[in-house]
């Protein structure tokens, strides 16, 4: 299966700019927006982020406040804050060899910027290379990470797998099966997640937030300051 798979990716894959490099700064960046956020809303914010802060020294420098207004938008804020205080680690002491050490990078991300930055022979599994794997029952290398990725974002769907276009159709177990979606996605509107979001956009704006319970949640997250003289972003 696994030539199979290389053959199809080597005509299909998506051009992704995070693909164009092993520098493991723009992959990090890519690999924390991509968490829970679609590839079409982050190609744009990935692309505006690595102009605006081109190198992780250049991250590491720059005001967790502006940071937290640069990330607005794309959602799950903390990963902004996380990202931020991962770069200045990586500025003052150099990419460690565990790089779940960084903070916010659990065992998936430390696999993925693994083997695009750093070549390990390690297989990133994030929900479409898991549906992949259970589907055809291989476990796959690390060689087939971006395969597996495209595979499973355009190909074997979720509900209804597009098995007449899959490269693996032939030697797959589940060909032809339909599924039901592993859960459902809590909704946004009117939820705590929102009033969140809309805390911060107002203590950005410098206005304030009126819900002492979203700030003090976005407190703790190191999102916001609460002091004397009101809640403002961290400088």
């Amino acid at each position: 299966m696994k030539q199979l798979l290389l053959t199809w990716f080597a005509r299909h894959a998506r051009a992704l700019p995070w693909r164009e490099t092993t520098d493991p700064y723009p992959i990090l960046v890519s690999e924390i927006m991509l968490q829970q956020t679609q590839v079409d809303r982050v190609l744009p914010r990935y692309l505006a982020w690595l102009e605006r802060w081109p190198t992780v020294d250049t991250l590491a420098a720059a005001s967790p406040a502006d940071v937290i207004v640069a990330w607005q938008g794309l959602g799950y804020n903390r990963r902004a804050i996380n990202l931020h205080r991962a770069a200045r680690v990586v500025a003052e002491t150099g990419w460690p060899d565990d790089l779940t050490a960084l903070p916010g990078v659990g065992p998936y991300t430390a696999a993925a910027v693994g083997n695009f930055a750093f070549g390990r022979d390690v297989l990133p599994v994030d929900v479409n290379i898991r549906r992949v794997q259970e589907r055809t029952g291989e476990s796959f290398d690390g060689s087939c990470a971006q395969a597996l990725f495209d595979l499973g974002a355009t190909v074997c769907l979720a509900r209804i797998p597009r098995c007449a276009l899959c490269p693996l159709a032939g030697e797959c177990p589940s060909r032809g099966q339909r599924f039901e979606p592993a859960r459902k996605q809590s909704t946004f509107e009117g939820s705590f997640r929102q009033r969140r979001a809309q805390a911060l956009r107002a203590v950005a704006a410098g206005l304030a937030p009126g819900d002492d319970e979203a700030v003090a949640s976005l407190a703790k997250d190191g999102l916001v300051v609460v002091g004397d003289d009101g809640v403002s972003l961290p400088r």
